[in-house]
């Protein structure tokens, strides 16, 4: 293929700021098509992003012969519906994270794209940020010696009200989870691209502020083979937002105070120093970009329906706990 057309399923927040405008802006790809699912708002949206077509159903759309891919910017719980349909009608899928409500939907999703030889890419677009290749770099360099213990903290203050179009967040027919199911998907891709597989996983939940039905915070305890121990601590309810990273070696440490700006602190044996690697100014771009790229390639996107899978194994052993 020499460009690719894309056909975008959902147009919230997310698909605004950074999905469309990645779609728009990228070599070898078109936003050819949108749905949403009142269609005046749907044509409002194709006409500021340059989409030639727009639709009022996601099943229409895949009705459509030009459309190449879909990006799935959806509640959850449609997840799995919308792959399957997309991989029957041929159409390759980037799925938004959490890849499904949970494992056995993540197959189907799976199954589906490989019968029909299509490719199935999920959003963990923070894989690509380069502060985690260089925090990978640092690893394997022994400069911070073994790495022993890594903690994550996320909090993000949330309290939707029934009427608030994010309230289907806090339902859990609809999302699935609480913020770990929601945000806490990125931070365990985070831990698995920076120290591969995991050999235990625990977690606690609880609701500590609100009365919902999913839990507003979470801690998780992971255990990786390749050498530290983790734990990752996810809030809706702690008012101070945070999403840091914190690596402490056998001789020295890394500290991230924010994965979105990219800023990393070494201490070691040799000193201390604060090093800047921020990510892509569209922080979906970079995904988006190589999804594309593999389709055009013929190969798996580097973020795959495996990955996607593994980080639901993950919170399936957490939402167990």
């Amino acid at each position: 293929m020499n460009k690719i057309h894309w056909g975008l399923i959902g147009c919230g927040d997310i698909s605004e700021k950074r999905v469309a405008p990645a779609l728009r802006d990228l070599n070898r790809c078109e936003l050819t098509a949108v749905n949403r699912s009142r269609s005046e708002l749907a044509e409002e949206f194709a006409r500021k992003f340059g989409a030639k077509k727009w639709y009022a159903t996601w099943q229409d759309m895949l009705r459509d012969t030009e459309i190449d891919a879909v990006y799935v910017a959806t509640p959850v719980h449609l997840h799995a519906e919308i792959t399957v349909a997309a991989a029957e009608h041929g159409k390759h899928v980037l799925c938004e994270k959490p890849m499904a409500m949970n494992l056995k939907e993540c197959d189907r999703m799976i199954e589906a794209c490989r019968t029909r030889r299509v490719r199935l890419g999920v959003a963990y677009y923070r894989h690509f940020y380069p502060v985690l290749g260089r925090i990978r770099e640092i690893l394997r360099s022994g400069e911070i010696g073994k790495a022993v213990f890594a903690q994550i903290n996320a909090f993000e203050y949330f309290d939707p009200k029934p009427g608030d179009p994010r309230h289907w967040l806090v339902q859990r027919a609809k999302a699935g989870g609480g913020p770990m199911f929601d945000f806490g998907c990125h931070r365990i891709e985070v831990l698995l691209h920076v120290f591969g597989p995991v050999s235990f996983v625990q977690g606690f939940r609880d609701t500590l502020a609100f009365r919902r039905e999913v839990e507003d915070t979470a801690t998780a305890f992971f255990r990786f083979p390749s050498g530290p121990d983790a734990v990752l601590n996810i809030s809706h309810a702690c008012m101070e937002s945070q999403d840091t990273l914190v690596i402490f070696g056998s001789e020295g440490s890394m500290h991230v105070p924010s994965l979105n700006a990219g800023a990393l602190t070494v201490k070691s044996r040799t000193g201390e120093r604060t090093e800047r690697h921020p990510p892509h100014a569209n922080i979906h771009q970079p995904l988006i970009e190589d999804f594309n790229l593999a389709l055009v390639e013929g190969r798996e996107p580097v973020v795959d329906g495996k990955i996607g899978r593994e980080v639901n194994r993950i919170l399936a052993e957490i939402y167990r706990g």
